[in-house]
Formats: structure tokens, C-alpha cells, sequence
């Protein structure tokens, strides 16, 4: 089996971490680099935050390269901090990492390699969508020439998580989404109707303590942070949304997904700022994930990732 090229796009905080590790260790893909974004943590701690994951994992040869530090539009100067620790990867120690970012922008690394390996290149964008927006406008064919571009964000039938209506990364940088929903990109969307199901409890995190000393208790010291907010916020939840994770999952196990084709457009202004609202009757631009077998991905997941 010939593993598929994939760009991952992060802003490196816990749910990142933990896709890194899960893309890196699926046989089935070859990360050919990390692209970086503001929206957990600034674009230069995601960058810093890649290297640092890269680094424990062993897999300090994949290129990390360093993209778009605000919104198209707007200002973002507020970092959710108490979601995912002060520098992004929640209680775990940090330390600096011995690679060095790319000097190449991200946004050029994108549009390059999709011009190299055209329909065989899947890429897989897990915070704000700055990056991809930046690539589009830039270079507007690549829409045509890339397999498919696989999304953690929106939420086309599910209450938001920062509001009633809008998910994180959609709501960093709705402006993005909107050139990227209407660019004509073959979009799998993995939103909140999927994510929020596919749950980590904390009772896995001492398992990982038992099977790795040094990775395992990185991963569980950065992940319980993540998963205690998760209590506090959602009471009775069980364990913390594996977002990231699963968007990974949908480009290794997409038999554990099922998708809709729908029509969607992002709310830029009002009360539903950054929702992502199903048109009925239009054609449809994004293939939606609206089922997941959640025991089936944890299991996986839990398979590779430590």
C-alpha cells in the first residue's frame, strides 16, 4: 500500500498534539510537513509547540513550516489559555526544541506542493483557515488540482462551542471560511456533529503513564489539562473531544464516517457570526460527516497514538 501524502495544518494546542501524533504514527499517510496557524496559541507558539510534539515523538524530520499570524480581516489578540494551558500544551513541561521551523512560508509550501502531486495530495487543516484562504486567493487553480481538503470546523447541526451557533475555528477567522466554502475545494467537513462524540476519558491517562514513561506521560500531562476543562465546562461529559484527531481519522478510517453532501455558507456578521448554515436546494460544496463510530475511532486512535 502506497501511503498518501498529507499537509497537516495546526495551532498546535492539546487536540493538535494529539492528531501530530496519530498522523505520524498511520502508515496508511505520509506527513510531508506541519503548516502553522494562529487560534489556540499565537502562530509562532504553534510552530514552537509542532517542533516540541515532532521532537517526542521521534519524527524530528518532518518540516514544520510557519504561516498566518492573524485573520484575514479582523484582529485576534485573545488566545484561549485556559483551554489548553499558557503555552498550549496543557500541564505538559515545556522545552526547546532542537529543530528549527522552515524558512519558506506555509502558505507557499501549501500552493508548491499541491502543484507537485496535484490529486494525490490530501490536505487536512485543524484550526483557523487562514493558511488554506491565503493559498486560494493566491493561487485560485489549486481549488481544481489537490484530492481533497479534509476540515476540523463548523457545525452544520450542533450548538457551537463559543456560541449557540459557531465552533473555534470558524469563528477565528470567518472571513477564511468563506473564501475556503466558496473556493469550489472538495471539502470533507469534520465538524462538532461528529467530534463531540468522540470522546477521551481521563481514565486512559495513567494507561499511558504505564506504557510510555516519557511519551505517554507527556501526552497525559498535556491531556489532562484539556480533559479537566472539559469537566468543567460540559458537567458529566466522560473525557475531552478528540476534534483534531478525528479529522485524521476521516483521511485513515473514513469507514468509520458517514458523510452528507450539503450546501453551506458562513454567517460573517449578527447574532450567528461564523455559523456554519445548511442552504436546502443549493448544490452542495462540502461533504459533511454526520455519523461516527466513536468506539470504533477511540479504539483506533488509542492503537497508534502512544
Amino acid at each position: 500500500m502506497t501511503a498518501r501524502p498529507i499537509i497537516l495544518d495546526v495551532d498546535t494546542g492539546v487536540d493538535d498534539a494529539l492528531a501530530i501524533a496519530y498522523a505520524v504514527r498511520s502508515p496508511e499517510i505520509e506527513v510531508l510537513g506541519l503548516t502553522t496557524n494562529f487560534g489556540n496559541i499565537t502562530v509562532e507558539e504553534a510552530a514552537r509547540n509542532s517542533l516540541i510534539v515532532l521532537e517526542k515523538l521521534g519524527r524530528a524530520d518532518v518540516p514544520v513550516y510557519q504561516g498566518s499570524a492573524q485573520p484575514l480581516s479582523r484582529t485576534k489578540d485573545e488566545y484561549p489559555r485556559h483551554i489548553h494551558g499558557e503555552h498550549g500544551l496543557g500541564g505538559a513541561p515545556l522545552s526547546k526544541p532542537s529543530a528549527s521551523k522552515e524558512e519558506k512560508n506555509a502558505v507557499d509550501f501549501i500552493i508548491e506542493q499541491v502543484r507537485r502531486l496535484k490529486k494525490e495530495l490530501t490536505l487536512v487543516f485543524v484550526g483557523p483557515l487562514t493558511n488554506l484562504a491565503h493559498a486560494v486567493q493566491k493561487d485560485p487553480e489549486i481549488a481544481d488540482l489537490v484530492g481533497r481538503v479534509v476540515i476540523m470546523g463548523g457545525a452544520a447541526r450542533h450548538r457551537g462551542n463559543v456560541s449557540a451557533y459557531a465552533e473555534a475555528n470558524i469563528h477565528s477567522d470567518p472571513e477564511a471560511a468563506d473564501v475556503v466554502f466558496r473556493s469550489g475545494l472538495p471539502i470533507t467537513m469534520v465538524g462538532l456533529d461528529v467530534t463531540m462524540k468522540t470522546l477521551l476519558p481521563m481514565s486512559q491517562m495513567p494507561v499511558w503513564r504505564e506504557k510510555d514513561a516519557s511519551l505517554g506521560g507527556f501526552f497525559a500531562d498535556m491531556t489532562e489539562f484539556y480533559i479537566r476543562f472539559y469537566e468543567s465546562a460540559y458537567p458529566g461529559i466522560g473525557g475531552c473531544g478528540l476534534h483534531d484527531p478525528l479529522a485524521i481519522g476521516a483521511v485513515v478510517k473514513p469507514e468509520l464516517l458517514e458523510t452528507e453532501p450539503m450546501h453551506l455558507v458562513v454567517e460573517l456578521a449578527g447574532e450567528e457570526l461564523a455559523r456554519t448554515r445548511e442552504v436546502p436546494g443549493e448544490k452542495p460544496n462540502i461533504d459533511v460527516c454526520v455519523k461516527v463510530d466513536a468506539d470504533g475511532f477511540l479504539k483506533h486512535f488509542l492503537g497508534r497514538v502512544i
